[in-house]
């Protein structure tokens, strides 16, 4: 374990436990039992916009306070519900955030980047590179600090290492307490991290992660968290991974992902966002279409977040707006409205 794991100290930074709440119309849906799916509300932790970065920061950002640093560091896409949830963490704990971010700006003023302003982050946008030069960029911007007497720390991309994997740990515990029975937790793979911490107290057999694109070896990305813990926790074969979601790559909406966060939102009044939970939700409709998950026994879908992202996909923005009904105006013109 590095000294981040040595210096381990959680600070509380969300609402806990998260609800689970039962998603029947969307079960029926599905080709499921009424009774088999539930939902863990993971966008409602409370800090920032809500989402599953909160239970990482907590162990993350715990390793920075015991450290003394005065400057939390990260990386992510233009839209990175890690960045946003970094800054809310920062502001919460009075610590400055820097954003070493993909692109150049100026693409999007709405969704994670509007919030990452409002919480006071710097951003320093890094240009089109993969994650190796984010990385290191990231560095220089922590080095740079430090020559002027700062006192950084570089969180992980997407908080995604052993030590923040010990939030859905956490979380695993939490589903055991509400829902003893349950066979299978299907759940976004993105940095990895969310579905490590599960797999680490749910065991590979009762998570399946759905690949949305953010990494190259999503199962190897998983499996390595997890060997970095406990090398006899799990082979990389038995992790349960699906890898048809994708589709043109991690920042595009996927038909799959539309037909999913549309169905999810007329059944249960649930929001997903177009780059993770739809496809986790896309995920979860393919996994019953093929009977990877049967009905009669118990399923929960994490909600990981993601809600500000939405808002920040102008093609989802223009895929929702085109379902709106017009009407006449006059009482009962409205169809189902009334």
């Amino acid at each position: 374990m590095g000294s981040e794991g040595r210096m381990a100290r959680r600070v509380l930074l969300g609402t806990w436990p998260t609800p689970l709440e039962p998603a029947p119309r969307l079960a029926k849906a599905l080709g499921l039992g009424a009774d088999d799916l539930w939902v863990k509300r993971d966008d409602l932790t409370g800090l920032g916009g809500g989402g599953n970065k909160v239970r990482k920061l907590e162990w993350t950002c715990g390793a920075a306070v015991a450290a003394g640093a005065t400057t939390l560091v990260t990386t992510g896409a233009p839209q990175s519900n890690h960045a946003r949830l970094t800054a809310a963490a920062g502001a919460r704990l009075g610590l400055d955030v820097v954003l070493v971010l993909a692109g150049t700006g100026g693409a999007s003023a709405s969704g994670n980047i509007a919030l990452d302003g409002l919480f006071g982050a710097t951003v320093v946008w890094a240009g089109d590179v993969g994650r190796a030069a984010l990385d290191a960029v990231a560095g220089e911007v922590a080095a740079r600090l430090r020559e002027r007497g700062g006192d950084p720390m570089v969180l992980p991309f997407g908080g995604s290492s052993v030590l923040g994997a010990r939030g859905y740990a956490e979380c695993g515990r939490e589903l055991i307490g509400q829902a003893p029975e349950l066979d299978v937790v299907v759940v976004a793979l993105g940095s990895g991290g969310t579905m490590a911490g599960l797999v680490d107290e749910l065991g590979p057999e009762r998570v399946l992660g759905v690949h949305c694109g953010a990494v190259d070896d999503p199962a190897g990305t998983v499996h390595g968290l997890l060997a970095a813990r406990d090398e006899a926790r799990c082979a990389r074969a038995s992790l349960r991974v699906r890898l048809d979601q994708v589709g043109d790559g991690y920042a595009t909406l996927t038909e799959a992902s539309m037909t999913a966060l549309t169905l999810a939102a007329r059944t249960e009044g649930i929001v997903l966002d177009p780059i993770y939970t739809g496809r986790a939700m896309a995920g979860l409709i393919a996994a019953v279409r093929d009977g990877e998950v049967r009905p009669g026994r118990r399923t929960i879908f994490v909600h990981t977040g993601g809600l500000p992202g939405f808002f920040g996909h102008p093609t989802t923005l223009g895929r929702a707006m085109s379902g709106l009904k017009a009407g006449d105006g006059r009482a009962g013109s409205a169809g189902s409205a009334g």
